[in-house]
């Protein structure tokens, strides 16, 4: 590759990276929903045959795992896997998953049918207007808001994770601890 070459391919990653830091892509510090401050309240409806609303305070008290995700993105793909082996392990502990998919409305089928097929077991909502991803402050999905019995987002993850790792896994089990509730699913603490 020549000099030139190197030149212009850096002066390309450096005009990105200016140009997603001068949108805001990498900014979460002025966010108002950020590690800290309280969840926002939103509104999505059941899959069920008649749909039923629900919004952030019908968690409220619970340790709560927030994904946004449509069942056309890879990364959600990926990332489901592991939000499953989380749910299945933490979700006898007190762990609450909540998956909104913001699918265009009408396609609350297509949802139904990427639960089946990857054997999902945990809560999916869909909200297809685009305000949760507005009063969440999303710049892209999926989007992932881990949220405390205080109502308080504990971790916000742009992006696809492995929530099933060791370092989220003990996230977990820390706010379920510091909520009265062990990780062990015992209630109080050991003296």
């Amino acid at each position: 590759m020549t000099a030139r070459k190197v030149l212009l391919s850096l002066a390309v990653v450096a005009a990105t990276i200016t140009g997603l830091t001068y949108a805001g892509a990498f900014d979460i510090a002025t966010s108002r929903v950020s590690p800290g401050s309280p969840a926002p309240d939103f509104r999505a409806v059941t899959l069920d045959a008649h749909p039923v609303p629900k919004g952030i305070a019908d968690y409220r008290g619970e340790v709560v795992l927030l994904n946004l995700w449509a069942t056309w993105c890879g990364p959600c793909e990926w990332e489901m896997p592991s939000i499953e082996a989380l749910h299945r392990d933490f979700g006898p502990k007190g762990l609450k998953v909540v998956a909104v998919a913001t699918d265009d409305p009408g396609f609350e089928q297509r949802v139904r049918d990427f639960v089946a097929r990857k054997g999902l077991t945990f809560e999916i909502l869909s909200e297809g207007t685009g305000k949760i991803e507005t009063d969440y402050e999303t710049r892209g999905i999926p989007a992932t808001y881990l949220i405390g019995r205080d109502g308080i987002i504990r971790k916000r993850v742009a992006g696809a994770s492995d929530w099933n790792s060791p370092a989220n896994r003990a996230l977990i089990a820390q706010l379920l601890e510091e909520s009265g509730k062990r990780a062990d699913g015992q209630t109080g603490r050991e003296p």
